[in-house]
């Protein structure tokens, strides 16, 4: 199995979202899911003030961009590049360029590596989000993007939450 990388693809402005989903669909459909690991459109928090009100909104990082975490090949090329508001992979003429670590570093795609000492079924306190003081027991693990997944009751229903390694705490 060859290495993943991250690429860059461009998008028609608005789409970043729509290009995600369809991406996803995509892998889900065509069983991708061992050749494109992540679609990812970066996320910031920004403190916006109207009418005097504070109010924090998130914003795209990069708008009219979307990161993927793929091997590249002529099927994962092709898929992407077929998506509904892609027009194309960033890099000179037709050949994608895959980010250095440097650059997934200065953009916060890399982060340090937390290791947890938590398993399936663990339950868990959430320490800081929107989730913060929460409890939930734990249905999944994914190491690869730092998250575990936790059953939370919402609206009289369980419902599945990933939350960050960071965020969480062994009860």
């Amino acid at each position: 199995m060859s290495d993943t990388n991250w690429y860059v693809v461009h998008t028609y402005s608005g789409y970043e979202n729509k290009v995600k989903a369809n991406i996803e669909k995509t892998i889900e459909n065509r069983k991708l899911q061992d050749q494109i690991i992540e679609v990812s459109v970066p996320m910031q928090d920004v403190v916006e003030v109207k009418n005097g009100v504070k109010k924090t909104v998130q914003k795209k990082l990069f708008p009219g961009y979307v990161l993927l975490n793929m091997i590249m090949n002529d099927d994962t090329w092709y898929v992407v590049r077929n998506t509904r508001g892609v027009t194309g992979f960033v890099g000179p003429g037709s050949k994608p360029v895959p980010l250095t670590d440097a650059e997934m570093k200065s953009m916060g795609i890399i982060k340090e590596e937390v290791v947890i000492d938590l398993e399936v079924g663990d339950a868990v306190t959430v320490t800081s989000g929107v989730w913060e003081n929460t409890m939930g027991v734990i249905t999944q693990i994914n190491n690869h993007k730092q998250i575990v997944t936790i059953n939370v009751d919402m609206f009289g229903r369980e419902t599945p939450v990933e939350i960050s390694f960071t965020d969480i705490k062994k009860m």
